[in-house]
């Protein structure tokens, strides 16, 4: 998964420090993931780099479905722009 979520530029570090506080751990403990990364690309315009790599879906939906990120999801969900996006690679495709 790779993109950007816009947040009011007022409350863009409150949002990372949220999510980092509640995704890295869960996706530490989750051994389907390879990486997570939540950073400020820009704080004038609450812009958020947001980059997830996962081994299956499973993985993430297990991750998703659990009590803390659906919480988070909950409490930003109404005062966030999601522009994040899931990909596919395959790792037998030379082009991924």
């Amino acid at each position: 998964m790779a993109g950007r979520v816009f947040v009011p530029a007022e409350d863009v570090q409150t949002f990372v420090e949220e999510a980092r506080a509640t995704s890295y751990p869960l996706a530490a403990a989750n051994s389907g993931n390879v990486m997570i990364s939540f950073c400020v690309e820009d704080a004038a315009t609450g812009t958020v780099t947001v980059l997830e790599q996962w081994a299956s879906q499973e993985a993430l939906d297990r991750h998703v479905a659990t009590p803390e990120v659906t919480a988070l999801l909950t409490k930003w969900g109404p005062r966030i722009r999601n522009e994040v996006r899931r990909f596919q690679a395959d790792e037998t495709d030379p082009r991924a």
